[in-house]
């Protein structure tokens, strides 16, 4: 696969490997793999950056180099192992790393490299799980050029490094923007309702979406009153409010939004796998939840497609039906630009993006 930051791979190969820098580029599975997962480098923030199999790959090939294993007269199948709590530890100090989770160490890198190369018989990562120790694989650092081998650790530490500089620019960009709208916000909402309009891209960052879907249905819901009490002579009217419950794509188990007083769950998510919508109903015991999807696709073929694709995981038609029934609503792309455009109508929606820039303040760590 080639794209923008293929080049800049290219780039370092040739510096360290020179005229065999191709022929690392095919051989080294590692290397094709950072080539894949770097495609958002350049793109800004509105595309889903890769960060935590890389900083797997990272912290343990740092820790190969470290510890002198560059060196042929070092044995590395006589290495204790790094300890994980270390590993873990370095990778919570990378840049955007600090909200990772464990699951990268633990087997998301392996299963994902199984499933881009399922002929190769080394997984990247070796674990002892009683010890608490790990390995990165050697197979895969040392790579045969001619009639030597070559080891492309430096290499790849050099290409992880690369790619998180690309992406910390362009979050500074996005921070530096957000900052230059703030100061225009209230003389030019229409230029506001334009520049959110488009940050609601199906290939917008995950983190990102989710912000601004939060800020658009916490300001629509809002607007909309709710009547209620404990008896008929005591009805008081309150407006619906919208509650963000953790971190943004956190992977945390945890429901995105929550509405007072109804009670009623949000979670916003990528996928189309209807094993995820259906696990995430069960998380609340069935209990109905909205689900806000970044896809333009229709709402009504999205739950088609849903209901058609749990027809094939369960057999019956009323297990099918309970949790169909749990899916109060589908919010997509078009629908929350039609609600972003009824705020627009008013001077609210600069509390749209006042809440945008307060989110992305916790999120990226910028004030």
């Amino acid at each position: 696969m080639e794209h923008s930051f293929t080049k800049n791979i290219r780039k370092i190969l040739e510096r360290h490997f020179g005229i065999h820098s191709e022929l690392v580029f095919v051989a080294s599975l590692l290397i094709r793999y950072l080539n894949l997962k770097t495609r958002s480098a350049d793109q800004g923030t509105k595309t889903r950056s890769s960060y935590a199999n890389i900083y797997a790959l990272y912290v343990l090939v740092e820790d190969y180099v470290n510890k002198g294993f560059l060196d042929p007269k070092m044995d590395y199948s006589k290495y204790e192992g790094a300890n994980y709590t270390d590993l873990f530890k370095r990778t919570k100090t990378l840049p955007f790393g600090s909200k990772l989770q464990n699951h990268a160490l633990n087997s998301r890198l392996n299963d994902e490299f199984k499933r881009f190369f399922p002929e190769c018989p080394f997984e990247p990562i070796v674990r002892d799980r009683g010890a608490g120790k790990y390995w990165i694989n050697e197979q895969l650092l040392k790579i045969d050029c001619g009639k030597n081998s070559v080891n492309i650790s430096e290499t790849l530490i050099e290409i992880i490094d690369a790619y998180v500089e690309a992406k910390t620019n362009s979050f500074n960009e996005f921070i530096e923007t957000c900052k230059t709208m703030q100061k225009v916000s209230r003389t030019n909402p229409g230029e506001i309702r334009d520049y959110i309009c488009s940050l609601l891209q199906p290939n917008v960052d995950a983190r990102i979406f989710e912000i601004v879907s939060y800020a658009i249905l916490k300001q629509h819901y809002s607007d909309v009153p709710f009547y209620w009490g404990w008896s008929e002579d005591k009805i008081q009217k309150e407006n619906l409010q919208l509650f963000k419950t953790g971190r943004t794509n956190a992977n945390d188990g945890g429901i995105d939004f929550v509405m007072k007083p109804l009670g009623r769950f949000f979670q916003v998510t990528e996928t189309t796998d209807v094993k995820k919508y259906f696990l995430d109903i069960d998380k609340v015991q069935r209990c109905p939840i909205t689900f806000v999807i970044k896809t333009n696709e229709n709402v009504t073929k999205l739950r088609d497609d849903i209901k058609e694709k749990a027809r094939k995981l369960y057999p019956v038609e009323s297990v099918v039906q309970k949790y169909m029934d749990c899916i109060e609503e589908i919010i997509n792309i078009p629908k929350l630009l039609l609600h972003l455009d009824d705020i627009a109508k008013t001077d609210d929606i600069v509390n749209v993006f006042q809440e945008i820039i307060a989110q992305s303040e916790v999120e990226f760590n910028f004030a």
